[in-house]
């Protein structure tokens, strides 16, 4: 008798709507894709999710349930002549009023012209698309295939959703290969947490490690028996996707948010998943001068001492050096007024333009210059009291303008209180 080479996740794929575990927002009692599928009425969707949750096996569900012709690609190796090809036949049943359903698995693979020559098919109702895609759909499709489709998320599977899989993947190899194996309730429970929400790399892990036990001559699967080695699982990141942004914009928002804990949690996950540090180093320097500002100066310079410390040490001791700037970063004092002022005054050049600069503030280089009032009138600070003396150095027309309001956190508070003692009677810092 020969070896049955399918995989158990792809005999557990489920038949029927009670079969499919997980995306209770979608499927379940009063979830909205298994509502409008009910009304018999076909429409074009993407599925986005991570691997693992339950994309295809939806999709499959989906066309059972509209008795529709269901055509399943790849975005691989499909190309313009085999989607010529799908449309001719479609345009027939749909002749005998059989709907088409093409599903393409990892859409995103598309090119623009691809997903551009599927746009009048969708229009006129030719076939209806579903797409599964792990990629941001915002990023990956182009704007007219998305206006003409639906998106649905999926989750990843949550810990009890991955043990009824588990379950039900463990009773049907005994049931198949009538084995008298015993696997400890603890294995399945590591699994599930070792899966990360993707059930088919948890029946993957078990089917595994029962091949495992078997070779070893073992009758029972314990906890000590599971291999690190098949446990691990890389962390999911691509450096140009979706999970880049996100988690970089988990880790400004968090120095932003004062929370250094969630700060050198987000660092850690990055610099594990293999992101470039230097990325990781001009964050915290821009969180630096964006968010902290002069609330606290010394923000910056350690910022920028730990680029420097990175690019001397390298990996792993200058990773030190980034936590470190990170979690001085989160734990300043914060303030974007340096940056509301900047932006402040592109906005003012943008509607005043190239106003002069005054008379007295030119540089009067020569005696021509000098003698057209270059410099005239212009009072040296150090020539004062305190260095300081009042004069206007912004052109005529918005001589009265603000641009930087200092805050009351940290260093800026102390700046605050010295401008409004220089300016006292000519501006105004307390709003």
């Amino acid at each position: 008798m020969g070896f049955d080479y399918t995989p158990l996740a792809e005999k557990l794929k489920p038949k029927s709507w009670e079969d499919f575990v997980g995306q209770s927002h979608l499927v379940g009692e009063k979830g909205l894709l298994k509502i409008l599928i009910s009304q018999g009425k076909p429409f074009s969707f993407i599925l986005w999710g991570p691997p693992g949750v339950g994309k295809t096996s939806l999709a499959f569900l989906v066309g059972q349930t509209l008795k529709a012709e269901f055509i399943v690609v790849s975005a691989v190796d499909t190309t313009v002549k085999d989607l010529k090809d799908i449309i001719s036949k479609a345009k027939q049943l749909k002749g005998l009023n059989k709907p088409t359903l093409l599903f393409i698995d990892e859409i995103h693979r598309f090119n623009k012209t691809q997903q551009s020559f599927l746009l009048p098919y969708l229009e006129k109702g030719d076939i209806f698309l579903i797409g599964a895609t792990t990629e941001n759909p915002s990023f990956e499709l182009i704007p007219p295939l998305l206006s003409r489709v639906k998106t649905f998320i999926l989750n990843p599977l949550s810990k009890d959703e991955i043990l009824l899989i588990l379950k039900r993947g463990l009773e049907r190899v005994l049931s198949e290969t009538k084995e008298e194996l015993i696997v400890e309730p603890e294995v399945l429970e590591k699994i599930a947490e070792a899966s990360g929400g993707d059930a088919r790399s948890a029946l993957n892990l078990l089917e595994l490690s029962l091949e495992l036990t078997k070779a070893y001559g073992k009758k029972v699967l314990s906890l000590k028996d599971l291999k690190e080695e098949l446990l691990f699982k890389p962390i999911k990141y691509d450096k140009a996707g979706e999970e880049h942004y996100n988690l970089i914009s988990a880790f400004h928002k968090s120095m932003r948010g004062s929370d250094p804990d969630a700060t050198v949690y987000w660092l850690a996950r990055m610099l594990k998943s293999g992101e470039d540090p230097l990325y990781i180093a001009r964050r915290i320097i821009i969180c630096a001068a964006e968010d902290v500002g002069l609330a606290d100066p010394m923000a910056l310079v350690v910022a920028v001492a730990a680029k420097e410390a990175f690019e001397f040490l390298g990996q792993p001791e200058g990773e030190l050096a980034l936590a470190e700037a990170a979690i001085y970063v989160a734990s300043a004092p914060k303030s974007n007024s340096v940056y509301r002022a900047l932006n402040d005054c592109y906005e003012e050049i943008d509607r005043s333009k190239e106003l002069p600069v005054p008379l007295h503030l030119r540089n009067p280089v020569t005696r021509l210059l000098k003698n057209l009032g270059y410099g005239k009138d212009y009072k040296y600070a150090h020539d004062y009291k305190e260095g300081f003396v009042f004069q206007s150095y912004l052109p005529e027309d918005i001589k009265h303008k603000q641009f930087y309001f200092p805050s009351d956190r940290g260093i800026e508070k102390k700046i605050k209180e010295r401008l409004k003692i220089l300016w006292k009677g000519f501006k105004i810092y307390d709003k």
